[in-house]
Protein backbone atom coordinates (compact mmCIF):
# COMPACT_ATOMS: atom_id res chain seq x y z
CA UNK A 1 0.00 0.00 0.00
CA UNK A 2 0.80 3.39 -0.29
CA UNK A 3 0.88 5.25 2.94
CA UNK A 4 1.97 8.34 4.70
CA UNK A 5 1.48 10.17 8.08
CA UNK A 6 -0.65 12.78 8.44
CA UNK A 7 -2.84 14.77 10.69
CA UNK A 8 -6.43 15.26 9.31
CA UNK A 9 -8.39 18.52 9.33
CA UNK A 10 -11.60 18.13 11.12
CA UNK A 11 -14.93 17.72 8.69
CA UNK A 12 -16.45 20.42 9.95
CA UNK A 13 -13.56 22.24 8.41
CA UNK A 14 -14.05 21.05 5.19
CA UNK A 15 -16.53 23.91 3.70
CA UNK A 16 -13.93 26.28 4.41
CA UNK A 17 -11.24 24.95 2.36
CA UNK A 18 -13.82 24.73 -0.37
CA UNK A 19 -14.48 28.42 0.30
CA UNK A 20 -10.62 28.96 0.20
CA UNK A 21 -10.61 26.62 -2.93
CA UNK A 22 -13.23 29.47 -5.15
CA UNK A 23 -11.14 32.01 -6.32
CA UNK A 24 -9.17 28.66 -8.06
CA UNK A 25 -12.13 27.41 -9.57
CA UNK A 26 -11.83 29.28 -12.95
CA UNK A 27 -7.61 28.54 -13.12
CA UNK A 28 -7.27 26.31 -16.15
CA UNK A 29 -5.01 23.42 -15.76
CA UNK A 30 -5.87 23.46 -11.94
CA UNK A 31 -7.07 20.39 -9.45
CA UNK A 32 -8.33 20.97 -6.42
CA UNK A 33 -8.06 18.35 -3.65
CA UNK A 34 -11.60 17.19 -2.43
CA UNK A 35 -11.58 19.48 0.75
CA UNK A 36 -13.04 16.27 2.87
CA UNK A 37 -9.29 14.58 2.44
CA UNK A 38 -7.93 18.05 3.63
CA UNK A 39 -4.53 16.80 5.56
CA UNK A 40 -1.15 17.78 6.64
CA UNK A 41 1.37 15.51 5.83
CA UNK A 42 4.26 14.54 8.17
CA UNK A 43 5.61 11.84 6.16
CA UNK A 44 5.50 10.37 3.17
CA UNK A 45 6.58 6.51 2.74
CA UNK A 46 5.76 5.38 -0.64
CA UNK A 47 5.07 1.83 -0.80
CA UNK A 48 5.18 -0.08 2.37
CA UNK A 49 4.31 -3.51 2.49
CA UNK A 50 3.07 -6.57 4.75
CA UNK A 51 5.87 -7.44 6.03
CA UNK A 52 7.03 -3.78 6.95
CA UNK A 53 3.40 -2.65 8.21
CA UNK A 54 4.23 -3.33 12.05
CA UNK A 55 7.61 -2.08 12.20
CA UNK A 56 6.27 1.59 10.63
CA UNK A 57 3.08 0.94 13.30
CA UNK A 58 5.65 0.89 15.77
CA UNK A 59 8.12 3.76 14.19
CA UNK A 60 4.90 5.93 14.44
CA UNK A 61 4.11 4.87 18.15
CA UNK A 62 7.58 5.64 18.95
CA UNK A 63 7.82 9.38 16.88
CA UNK A 64 4.95 10.40 18.86
CA UNK A 65 6.28 9.21 22.10
CA UNK A 66 9.76 11.12 21.47
CA UNK A 67 8.40 13.98 20.17
CA UNK A 68 6.17 14.73 23.35
CA UNK A 69 4.03 17.30 21.86
CA UNK A 70 0.35 16.27 23.16
CA UNK A 71 -2.46 17.55 21.73
CA UNK A 72 -2.18 21.29 20.12
CA UNK A 73 -3.89 24.30 18.03
CA UNK A 74 -3.41 24.30 14.72
CA UNK A 75 -4.09 28.01 12.91
CA UNK A 76 -4.48 27.14 9.13
CA UNK A 77 -4.23 29.92 6.18
CA UNK A 78 -2.50 32.38 3.83
CA UNK A 79 -1.59 30.65 0.38
CA UNK A 80 1.49 29.60 -1.32
CA UNK A 81 2.78 27.50 -3.53
CA UNK A 82 5.60 24.68 -4.16
CA UNK A 83 8.29 24.82 -5.73
CA UNK A 84 7.75 28.89 -6.44
CA UNK A 85 5.26 31.20 -8.30
CA UNK A 86 7.38 30.85 -11.33
CA UNK A 87 6.40 27.33 -11.08
CA UNK A 88 3.64 25.74 -9.81
CA UNK A 89 2.99 22.21 -9.13
CA UNK A 90 0.98 22.40 -5.61
CA UNK A 91 -0.94 25.49 -4.41
CA UNK A 92 -1.43 25.16 -0.35
CA UNK A 93 -2.87 26.96 2.45
CA UNK A 94 -0.17 27.45 5.05
CA UNK A 95 0.03 26.40 9.00
CA UNK A 96 1.45 29.30 11.58
CA UNK A 97 0.15 28.12 15.44
CA UNK A 98 0.60 24.31 15.40
CA UNK A 99 3.92 24.56 13.19
CA UNK A 100 6.41 24.04 15.41
CA UNK A 101 5.08 20.79 16.82
CA UNK A 102 3.71 19.27 13.25
CA UNK A 103 8.02 20.01 12.30
CA UNK A 104 9.37 18.14 16.04
CA UNK A 105 6.43 15.09 14.66
CA UNK A 106 7.66 15.13 11.33
CA UNK A 107 11.56 15.04 12.86
CA UNK A 108 10.33 12.38 15.17
CA UNK A 109 9.17 10.33 11.90
CA UNK A 110 11.55 10.90 8.89
CA UNK A 111 14.39 9.85 11.55
CA UNK A 112 12.76 6.07 12.55
CA UNK A 113 11.14 5.90 9.00
CA UNK A 114 14.73 6.17 7.26
CA UNK A 115 16.15 3.88 10.07
CA UNK A 116 13.58 1.48 8.65
CA UNK A 117 14.92 2.16 4.52
CA UNK A 118 12.11 5.07 3.31
CA UNK A 119 13.34 7.86 1.71
CA UNK A 120 13.90 10.97 3.50
CA UNK A 121 12.20 14.30 2.00
CA UNK A 122 14.99 15.90 0.34
CA UNK A 123 13.15 19.30 0.50
CA UNK A 124 12.88 21.28 4.08
CA UNK A 125 9.59 20.75 5.83
CA UNK A 126 6.85 23.18 5.13
CA UNK A 127 3.78 21.86 7.19
CA UNK A 128 0.49 22.46 4.76
CA UNK A 129 -2.71 22.00 3.29
CA UNK A 130 -2.76 20.93 -0.34
CA UNK A 131 -5.67 22.78 -1.83
CA UNK A 132 -4.45 21.97 -5.61
CA UNK A 133 -2.04 20.15 -7.91
CA UNK A 134 -1.22 22.35 -11.45
CA UNK A 135 -1.15 19.86 -14.23
CA UNK A 136 -0.48 22.64 -16.40
CA UNK A 137 0.03 26.23 -16.81
CA UNK A 138 -3.02 28.19 -18.58
CA UNK A 139 -4.21 29.10 -15.12
CA UNK A 140 -1.01 30.79 -13.49
CA UNK A 141 -1.36 33.85 -13.51
CA UNK A 142 -4.72 33.44 -11.80
CA UNK A 143 -3.19 31.44 -9.18
CA UNK A 144 -0.15 34.22 -8.93
CA UNK A 145 -2.84 36.61 -8.15
CA UNK A 146 -4.71 35.00 -5.34
CA UNK A 147 -1.63 34.22 -3.73
CA UNK A 148 0.17 37.61 -3.72
CA UNK A 149 -3.51 39.51 -3.04
CA UNK A 150 -5.34 37.01 -0.76
CA UNK A 151 -4.95 35.81 2.74
CA UNK A 152 -7.53 33.03 3.43
CA UNK A 153 -8.24 31.87 6.65
CA UNK A 154 -9.28 28.30 6.96
CA UNK A 155 -9.50 27.91 10.55
CA UNK A 156 -8.54 26.38 13.68
CA UNK A 157 -8.55 22.93 15.42
CA UNK A 158 -7.25 20.29 17.99
CA UNK A 159 -4.51 18.45 16.68
CA UNK A 160 -5.41 15.13 18.93
CA UNK A 161 -3.89 12.13 17.08
CA UNK A 162 -1.53 11.08 14.21
CA UNK A 163 -2.75 8.95 11.43
CA UNK A 164 -1.16 6.50 9.49
CA UNK A 165 -3.27 6.54 5.99
CA UNK A 166 -3.18 4.44 3.41
CA UNK A 167 -4.08 6.23 -0.25
CA UNK A 168 -5.49 4.62 -3.37
CA UNK A 169 -5.50 5.88 -6.11
CA UNK A 170 -8.20 6.09 -8.23
CA UNK A 171 -9.08 7.94 -11.99
CA UNK A 172 -11.76 10.83 -9.68
CA UNK A 173 -8.46 11.10 -7.22
CA UNK A 174 -6.79 9.43 -4.25
CA UNK A 175 -8.72 7.93 -1.70
CA UNK A 176 -7.81 7.43 1.98
CA UNK A 177 -7.84 5.08 4.51
CA UNK A 178 -6.87 5.97 8.20
CA UNK A 179 -4.97 2.58 9.00
CA UNK A 180 -3.39 3.60 12.33
CA UNK A 181 -3.99 6.02 15.22
CA UNK A 182 -2.25 7.53 17.39
CA UNK A 183 -2.67 10.00 20.32
CA UNK A 184 -0.85 13.09 20.90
Amino acid sequence: MRAFFAVDLPPELADAVEKVQEPLADAAGLDPVDPANAHVTLDFLGEVTDDEYDAVVEAGAAAVAAADVGSFEVGVGGLGVFPSLDYISVVWAGVGDGAAELAALHEELETRTTELGFEPDDRAFTPHVTLARMRDTRGKELVQEAVRETTPDVGRFEATELRLKASHLTHEGPEYETVARFEL
